[in-house]
C-alpha cells in the first residue's frame, strides 16, 4: 500500500507538522489512515519533538470515511477501516506530547472526530466547519465518535445540535461553545502558522511526555476504553505474546 504521497512530515522547531496533501476531500480510507498512523509514529520516534500539529491542504481538513469505497467491498474490509481509525485515535491519545489540530477547511464525520481528538483545535475563521453528517446521511454514529463528542463538546445543546440536527459549527461558534481554542483570520498558511505557534508554546513547557499521555487517558477514559485495543501499543504487545 503506497501511502507516502498522502501526507508530508516536517519539523518546525520542536513541532512535528503533518500535512494531508492535495486538493481533494481527504477521505479517511485505509491508505490515508495508514499514512497518518505512520506519520504519528514518526513523531513519537522523532528526537526533540515536543508537540504535534495535524493540518491539511485545500478546501477540506477531512470529509470523513471513504464511504464510496466501503460500499463496494466486503464487510471485513469496511471493519478494517473503522478499526484502523480507532487505532489512529489511540495513537494520538498515547502520544507523549501535546497535539494541535489545524482545521484548515471542512471537517465532517470522521474528519470532525479526528480534529476533536487533538488536545487543542485551531480553526480557520473565514471558511470551514465542524460537521457530524451522520443524521443527514442516514448512517448510525459509531460508538467511539459519540464518546469523543461527549468529551470534547462540553455544551450539551451544542452536542445535540451537531449530532441530532446536523448543524455545521463555524469557528466563531466553536470558539463561543468551548470546542475551538482559536479562530484564525486568513488562509491555510495562517491557520497552520497559528497552530504551530500554539504547539511551540506547549512544547516549551517541557512536560514529561509519558505523564502527558497518562493524563490524557485519565481525562478521556470513555474514549480510551473504546480505542485502546486498536492502537500501535496494543498491537506491539500482542505481537510479543
Amino acid at each position: 500500500m503506497d501511502t507516502g504521497s498522502m501526507c508530508t512530515v516536517e519539523r518546525r522547531g520542536r513541532v512535528h507538522l503533518i500535512t494531508i496533501t492535495g486538493a481533494g476531500e481527504h477521505r479517511l480510507g485505509l491508505p490515508l489512515i495508514s499514512a497518518l498512523r505512520s506519520a504519528v509514529a514518526a513523531a513519537r520516534a522523532s528526537p526533540g519533538a515536543g508537540a504535534l500539529v495535524l493540518a491539511a491542504e485545500g478546501k477540506y481538513f477531512s470529509n470523513g470515511f471513504d464511504q464510496a469505497w466501503a460500499r463496494t467491498v466486503p464487510l471485513h474490509l469496511q471493519m478494517s477501516m473503522s478499526e484502523g481509525f480507532r487505532g489512529l485515535l489511540a495513537d494520538l491519545i498515547v502520544l507523549p506530547m501535546p497535539t494541535v489540530a489545524a482545521v484548515t477547511g471542512h471537517a465532517a464525520a470522521a474528519g470532525c472526530a479526528l480534529a476533536l481528538a487533538h488536545d487543542s483545535v485551531v480553526m480557520r475563521g473565514s471558511r470551514g466547519f465542524l460537521y457530524m453528517s451522520e443524521v443527514d446521511a442516514g448512517i448510525k454514529i459509531v460508538d467511539y465518535f459519540g464518546e469523543v463528542l461527549r468529551q470534547k463538546v462540553p455544551d450539551a445543546a451544542a452536542r445535540r445540535d451537531m449530532v441530532l440536527r446536523g448543524d455545521k459549527m463555524t469557528a466563531a461558534e466553536g470558539l463561543r461553545r468551548g470546542v475551538v481554542d482559536a479562530a484564525v483570520d486568513g488562509g491555510v498558511d495562517d491557520v497552520v502558522a497559528a497552530a504551530v505557534a500554539a504547539a511551540e508554546g506547549l512544547a516549551a513547557r517541557g512536560w514529561d511526555g509519558v505523564v502527558v499521555a497518562e493524563i490524557r487517558k485519565a481525562m478521556w477514559p470513555a474514549v480510551w476504553g473504546k480505542v485502546k485495543d486498536y492502537g500501535a501499543d496494543a498491537a506491539a504487545a500482542r505481537s510479543r505474546l
